[in-house]
């Protein structure tokens, strides 16, 4: 059987035990975060993605198809939600352009020193956070695959599954998104 753990809790959640759904959100809800933070780059945005994704799940457990894993159903949610979110987005600014109003300052500096979020990103060396604002580049259709493969290790099948999209669409990603940020990096790193 798929994922036994996963699939027993989301049974009884199914039949309404809010024990065995608060397990699942707290075996996810980490996951989904960082999924959503590395395609949103927002953190408000990526709790706001946690936080629908989860009730989607509680709306739709009885949807849920027990012979598929269900990280790959919860992922499947949250991409979505986050791609959903960047389809609507309007241009945003960069936390790197200077700010008109004060000369020398920048996004960062508005952000709370005590978001934990913000000092793992300090300790990030100069190349990853090359690379970090590289993929933040990527057109939705790539990044969600990258962040899927290559943050969130996931296989070509696995976000296959994740995407509702042949394996062979997400290979062509994969490279093409290999491409897009190998052409973005060759001059910086």
């Amino acid at each position: 059987m798929v994922d036994n753990l996963d699939v027993r809790l989301a049974k009884l959640a199914r039949k309404g035990d809010q024990r065995a759904f608060a397990e699942l959100l707290e075996l996810y809800k980490d996951k989904i975060f960082h999924l959503a933070y590395r395609m949103l780059y927002n953190r408000h945005e990526a709790e706001d993605v946690v936080q629908e994704t989860f009730l989607r799940v509680y709306k739709n457990l009885d949807r849920y198809d027990e012979k598929q894993k269900f990280s790959t159903w919860v992922y499947r949610i949250a991409t979505n939600l986050c791609i959903d979110r960047l389809r609507k987005r309007k241009p945003s600014y960069s936390l790197d352009a200077e700010m008109s109003e004060q000369e020398g300052t920048d996004g960062y500096s508005m952000l709370s020193s005590q978001d934990p979020s913000v000092e793992s990103e300090v300790l990030l060396s100069e190349t990853q956070q090359i690379i970090h604002q590289a993929m933040a580049t990527l057109p939705a259709k790539y990044k969600s695959i990258m962040i899927l493969r290559y943050i969130q290790d996931l296989s070509l099948q696995e976000i296959s599954d994740v995407l509702d999209l042949p394996v062979t669409t997400i290979k062509t990603r994969v490279h093409r998104g290999r491409e897009f940020l190998r052409k973005k990096l060759e001059y910086k790193l």
